[in-house]
């Protein structure tokens, strides 16, 4: 297909599609004359792709474009692919808060405690640090005390999101289930224990709640916000 056709086929704008060929996080197309080229399904693929991790992801085109490289070295072990992934993001802490040592005192305790094979460099072990150390400086320091039920929890997602990855058969499709369900199972996550809280909340501390379980509250403003947008 012409660009043109690619652009009608993915949403993405002519111009668009340009700059991220010349940003190298699409592949040029095929030249077919001096002035044309020539594009196929994967280039549909990997414009999606990109999409996805900026527009659902929130990434970066420098972020996208450290993952895409994870993307196209199948030779690379599933297991470095993740790290490279993670890496690339998770973003740099834009705070220090007091108390830092002996937050990550704290993370590396739970490290330690748990059994994780995480190195102290990993960006998300600085990450938790730095929330951990806010938590106590806002007076919930006592928040620590469920760590380990956060743990519990996450260790089940994280098998949860191998065995996905594990039902692709092909290596580079491996390494992409991986990069995708990093970037994208973030936000499934953030909006799954959402609407959990909200199910949570209703079964411990609503009475007489509606029709269906939830409370009456939680459908107006649902209504509410419909209408306003």
């Amino acid at each position: 297909m012409r660009i043109g056709e690619l652009s009608r086929e993915t949403g993405v704008a002519v111009p668009t599609i340009k700059y991220y060929v010349r940003e190298g996080l699409l592949p040029a197309g095929r030249l077919t004359s001096p002035n044309q080229a020539s594009y196929d399904d994967s280039h549909v693929r990997r414009l999606r792709l990109i999409r996805g991790l900026m527009d659902v992801g929130g990434l970066s085109v420098s972020a996208v474009r450290e993952v895409l490289a994870a993307v196209d070295s199948p030779d690379e072990s599933v297991h470095k692919v993740l790290g490279a992934a993670q890496f690339a993001i998770t973003a740099p802490p834009a705070v220090t808060p007091d108390g830092m040592e002996e937050a990550r005192s704290r993370v590396t305790e739970l490290i330690h405690r748990r059994g994780w094979r995480v190195e102290l460099e990993n960006p998300a072990v600085e990450a938790l640090a730095v929330a951990l150390a806010t938590f106590r400086g806002i007076g919930h320091g006592e928040f620590e005390e469920i760590l380990d039920d956060y743990a519990d929890a996450c260790e089940g997602v994280a098998a949860a999101d191998l065995a996905w990855v594990g039902r692709n058969a092909e290596v580079d499709g491996m390494v992409e289930s991986v990069v995708v369900g990093t970037v994208l199972g973030d936000t499934v996550l953030m909006a799954m224990r959402r609407m959990a809280h909200v199910d949570a909340s209703a079964r411990r501390y609503e009475e007489g709640q509606g029709e269906g379980g939830a409370p009456p509250m939680t459908r107006h403003t649902g209504h509410k916000a419909r209408r306003d947008g």
